[in-house]
């Protein structure tokens, strides 16, 4: 079954011209990192340096876009960035990209590379559809603080994807929760590439098709659908 992904009119409103890509994808096989994933990390950490060519993450148009946005929805950008440019600064550090499993590997190699941010979530831990919406504040994020679960309230006005269960990505695409990632024992995910002005259309799309192009080549046989939304 196909999951549904709404976009609130409030969310619109604050960021009209934003567009998603989703990759839904079932029959998939992760496990911990390997070589191969870990090279993929590090060709994307230099396809990076090359697209700034000297300038820093946040200088990069679309990333510029996603601060003005952060700020439009009251997050100071600096203190809580947007998923690709977090990476992005991760990448360019002495300590490089984390390797995480698999999956989480193929996805943020995209994200570091094209500067898009990317998440992927369990299909199997969704529950409902998802929705992209504004906060009241009263909304339950589930999260693991001092390796304990802890509950927390976004603020009013924060945009953040949930479903039927609570929260599961706070300030737009800035901290995902632990009962939707992706894990080794994942077999089914939908991943979203979110894009703002000015990046173009096509390199969204171009972006959206060397992730399903992974996913095919790490999980052969997989079930794997793009939607442009």
């Amino acid at each position: 079954m196909t999951l549904t992904l709404t976009v609130s009119n409030e969310v619109r409103a604050l960021a009209p011209g934003f567009t998603h890509v989703a990759i839904e994808a079932h029959g998939l096989v992760n496990g911990p990192s390997t070589d191969a994933s870990s090279a993929l990390l590090d060709e994307a950490a230099r396809r990076l340096a090359v697209r700034l060519d000297g300038k820093a993450p946040h200088e990069d148009p679309h990333m510029a876009a996603w601060r003005d946005t952060y700020t439009a929805f009251g997050s100071k950008p600096s203190r809580t960035r947007n998923s690709a440019e977090a990476l992005a600064k991760r990448a360019l550090s002495d300590a490089g990209l984390p390797r995480i499993n698999v999956l989480v590997d193929l996805y943020n190699a995209i994200s570091v590379a094209h500067l898009i941010p990317v998440g992927g979530e369990d299909l199997d831990h969704i529950q409902g559809g998802m929705r992209l919406v504004r906060a009241t504040g009263t909304e339950d994020f589930v999260t693991v603080a001092g390796g304990e679960e802890t509950v927390e309230h976004p603020d009013a006005g924060e945009v953040l994807w949930r479903d039927e269960a609570g929260v599961t990505c706070r300030r737009w695409n800035w901290r995902q929760g632990p009962r939707t990632r992706l894990t080794e024992q994942t077999t089914s995910a939908i991943f979203l590439l979110e894009c703002l002005p000015p990046l173009p259309t096509t390199e969204a799309e171009a972006a959206g098709a060397e992730l399903a192009e992974l996913l095919e080549k790490f999980s052969p046989g997989a079930r794997i659908t793009v939607r442009d939304e």
